[in-house]
């Protein structure tokens, strides 16, 4: 064979080889790019007591106008049987982050101590391990391991996985007050501020904040634009980033105080509760348009709900002739259905349908389980995290998201327990709460005159059984008609009350 020939043969060889090579890249780049596809950034913006019945797309006749919500729902799905994983700010921060049931810990020492361990698997934990940059702007409510406002403030978000923080450490009611950017007070509260009222609401409404220390440069009508400000900060410095972002937005509104802007001031037909919350849902279009305008809006996943129900009373109702509860029973702190059941809207664009809605009974410490279905971290498929214990209560609703089907395991029943106590668990359209009356902090009815002890059998003396579906608005105990019923339920919340996980 000449000389020419062989060069011609090996000079083809190489050239095939190289082509080779550049469409392995090629697909490995495409392989790349189609994981990096499959993590969408993830913004879940939690605001703090709104009610089931103050967007009006849960809500048609509310006085309250919120276009940016609605605009999120129609692009996205409603969930209509959507539960905090309790009725208290605390006890549903605690669930959304741990996917833990906040009975399984004890929750009231979050004024002085840390309540999630420093190893323990969270939502932001999750998805940093995942390559994610994680952000929390806003209300934390889980507390730190406080020495001092001079020291770090320990256990907090950037002790449980978040990259950074800038917030503050519980509601705009409750001092100290003072920012915090990732574990060091910004100015620690040393300024007297006194305890404030509004007259015309109650000892808990209107501009209420209770008396204690603030710091010199914190004033509570701006923190709710500060955090917008933030929270659009952290985006636009993301864009770009070829890792995706996850962005924990914790309004601490329309919580009290309310302290509505004056562009907002007597705009809302709901008094100064209503002009607050235009305000919030206002703060939520700011930073819908910073996703818009950066570009990221197509990758995003947007969460929006609340944290429990509202601290909104019948005279409210009455007075302005909105109902913030949305034809449920209570209020924030009730086992009954307004302490908890919240409006939840999801958009996914391109994933979720857009204008879709869903009654599939799904609650906070689910995020957990279907997030980690979302990014393939497989947490659930390892025995260590299962025998560590890790989201012992959470279920995946990916596939009501996507309509695709999963193998993970669905949420059969529901439990969680009110603001002073009664457990409660959901099997189906059935409700049993165990105790009588709210549980939280609407006023019970008062106990009847009949003879305890010619009472001593009746179920309905004992708890509270609701068939959700032909009464949503819990107005018939019907336990005494379904003992085995009861029974059944009973057993069932107490076994998932004291075994360590429920899935």
């Amino acid at each position: 064979m000449n000389s020419l020939l062989v060069h011609r043969i090996k000079a083809s060889h190489s050239l095939r080889l190289a082509i080779l090579f550049f469409v392995a890249a090629c697909l490995l780049v495409g392989t790349a790019s189609q994981a990096q596809a499959a993590k969408p950034n993830i913004v879940f913006i939690l605001v703090d007591d709104m009610g089931y019945g103050d967007p009006g797309c849960f809500n048609p006749e509310s006085k309250i106008p919120t276009p940016n919500i609605d605009g999120l729902a129609a692009a996205g799905m409603r969930f209509t049987d959507a539960h905090a994983s309790g009725p208290l700010c605390h006890m549903s921060r605690y669930g959304l982050m741990t996917g833990r049931y906040p009975f399984r810990t004890d929750v009231g020492k979050w004024p002085k101590q840390a309540l999630i361990g420093p190893n323990e698997v969270t939502l932001p934990s999750l998805l940093r391990d995942q390559g994610y940059d994680t952000a929390m702007v806003g209300k934390w409510h889980l507390g730190f391991n406080e020495k001092g406002y001079d020291k770090p403030l320990k256990g907090g978000p950037v002790d449980v996985g978040f990259d950074s923080f800038f917030g503050i450490r519980a509601s705009t009611d409750i001092p100290p007050y003072f920012y915090i950017r990732n574990d060091q007070a910004v100015d620690p509260p040393t300024v007297p501020i006194e305890a404030r009222s509004t007259a015309g609401w109650s000892p808990i409404q209107g501009a209420f904040s209770r008396a204690g220390k603030i710091a010199p440069d914190l004033k509570l009508k701006d923190v709710l634009p500060k955090f917008t400000a933030e929270a659009c900060q952290v985006i636009r410095s993301h864009a770009g980033n070829e890792k995706p972002l996850m962005l924990y937005l914790a309004y601490p509104a329309p919580h009290t105080p309310w302290l509505p802007s004056k562009q907002f001031a007597s705009k809302s037909g709901a008094g100064l509760y209503g002009d607050f919350a235009m305000m919030v849902d206002d703060q939520i279009g700011q930073v819908l348009k910073t996703l818009d305008d950066t570009g990221l809006s197509q990758d995003t996943l947007v969460v929006f709900t609340s944290d429990n129900g509202p601290v909104w009373y019948e005279q409210d109702v009455q007075r302005f002739n909105h109902d913030s509860s949305g034809g449920l029973r209570g209020m924030k702190a009730d086992a009954w259905e307004c302490g908890h059941r919240m409006p939840m809207v999801i958009r996914w664009p391109g994933v979720v349908k857009a204008g879709a809605s869903s009654n599939r009974l799904v609650s906070f410490v689910d995020f957990l389980a279907t997030l980690d279905e979302l990014v393939e971290a497989n947490i659930y498929r390892n025995a260590e995290a299962m025998a560590n214990d890790v989201g012992p209560d959470s279920f995946s609703f990916l596939s009501e998201l996507t309509g695709k089907p999963s193998n993970a395991p669905k949420r059969q029943s529901l439990a969680l327990r009110s603001g002073r106590r009664h457990m409660t668990i959901r099997r189906g359209s059935w409700k049993w709460i165990e105790g009588l009356g709210s549980g939280g902090f609407s006023k019970s009815p008062k106990p009847s005159k009949t003879d305890p002890k010619a009472n001593i059998d009746r179920l309905s003396s004992i708890g509270q059984l609701y068939n959700l579906e032909a009464d949503l608005g819990e107005t018939k105990n019907v336990a005494d008609q379904h003992a085995r019923l009861v029974t059944e339920l009973r057993e069932l919340v107490h076994q998932i009350e004291h075994n360590p996980r429920s899935r």
